[in-house]
């Protein structure tokens, strides 16, 4: 557990920046300004998670093991699920929840 007051390290992995930007790109061909709302809401939404990790819920599913992701929903249809290791937070994947997104796990 990390000290009171000592926020937490946030890292995006490269398959996160990876979907991240797949979304983006899809929504620009429809809407530019929503598609630049999607990132810049994403880097708020996980530089927030260094003060406050463990407020989002666990990703519950028989597939994974039992609370091993958190997710952090944002800009209304978005998912970014990630993981506390000691004093840093591993984002792994950003999901569209429209989506089936049961290949994932």
């Amino acid at each position: 557990m990390p000290e009171k007051n000592r926020p937490y390290t946030v890292k995006i992995t490269e398959t996160a920046w990876e979907m991240l930007i797949f979304h983006a790109r899809f929504l620009a061909n429809v809407n530019m300004p929503a598609a630049n709302r999607l990132i810049d809401t994403f880097v708020k939404m996980t530089d927030s998670l260094a003060a406050l990790p463990e407020r989002n819920p666990w990703l519950e599913h028989d597939a994974i093991p039992f609370q091993k992701y958190r997710k952090l929903l944002f800009d209304k249809h978005y998912m970014a699920l990630y993981q506390v290791q000691e004093n840093t937070i591993y984002v792994t994947a950003v999901l569209d929840c429209r989506q089936d997104y049961i290949w994932l796990l």
